[in-house]
């Protein structure tokens, strides 16, 4: 090393620089083959909804009595209902709703669920012991019977509110979004408690990082892949659930073809085989 110059020795010897929470939770996010299949197949859907109606230029409420209860064809390939709607227009259309009140939903209860889980994962003793204690609490609750409740009980407000269609979005998001971030929580708790008395973060403190800073660039990152994958699997969870709403008849309005509206309308035709 008798060439080496001081400039070349301390640019051998600089740190690495410093990786972003997004390129880190992506990298883990990698690891999971499900999960990235998952995302693809969301992604496919996202597209066919999003570009679907610059494709499929029919209208989701043209009424045509002459054309109801059509099978696959040409002109209607998923067929049309009891009003001669088609019904590929109509999904196309649902899917934008359904999926974004999945997604929305799914930005509520991760938002919740990782303050709550990170909170109880860097305290200890009675704060820990407290957030544990209401995020059981809500996990006990009978989910459905209790998504019911609230939406009977506020869905008049909010429509008065915001709108049918905004009121109703609003509200199903936030009781959705609202009974789902438990499982986030626990394991955001559990993945902070493995990872603080790791040697990295102990390297940090040692260096005199405070407690945000050992949260937002050292713990935090590395536990958002785990914390993605569940997230993905609460959109289909969310997805689920709003069109079970719908199917109830306590979702969107009955003009809006939801994908749980569109179930609810073809119930009374199905084929015994």
């Amino acid at each position: 090393m008798a060439g080496s110059t001081p400039a070349s020795l301390s640019a051998d010897a600089a740190p690495p620089a410093p990786v972003s929470l997004a390129a880190e939770a992506w990298r883990r996010f990698r690891k999971h083959k499900l999960a990235v299949i998952s995302m693809f197949i969301l992604g496919a859907l996202v597209l066919a909804v999003v570009a679907g109606p610059f494709v499929w230029r029919v209208p989701i409420n043209e009424i045509d009595f002459t054309a109801k209860l059509q099978g696959p064809s040409w002109h209607h390939p998923l067929g049309t209902d009891d009003l001669g709607q088609d019904i590929l227009a109509r999904l196309i259309y649902g899917g934008r709703i359904s999926l974004s009140v999945g997604l929305a939903a799914m930005a509520v209860a991760l938002l919740v669920g990782v303050l709550i889980g990170a909170m109880a994962g860097m305290a200890s003793g009675r704060v820990d012991a407290g957030l544990m204690w209401l995020t059981d609490l809500f996990l006990s609750l009978p989910q459905l019977p209790l998504l019911l409740l609230l939406i009977y009980l506020f869905r008049d407000t909010l429509k008065a509110a915001f709108g049918a269609e905004g009121g109703v979005f609003i509200m199903v998001v936030a009781v959705i979004g609202g009974l789902r971030w438990m499982p986030v929580a626990r394991l955001v708790r559990a993945q902070f408690f493995s990872l603080r008395e790791k040697e990295f973060v102990e390297a940090a403190r040692a260096l005199g990082a405070g407690r945000a800073r050992l949260v937002a660039r050292h713990i935090l990152p590395n536990a958002m892949g785990p914390v993605i994958v569940a997230g993905t699997i609460d959109v289909a969870s969310a997805i689920i659930a709003e069109s079970t709403l719908s199917f109830l008849g306590l979702g969107f309005p009955p003009d809006v073809p939801t994908w749980g509206r569109v179930l609810f309308d073809a119930k009374d035709y199905l084929d015994i085989a």
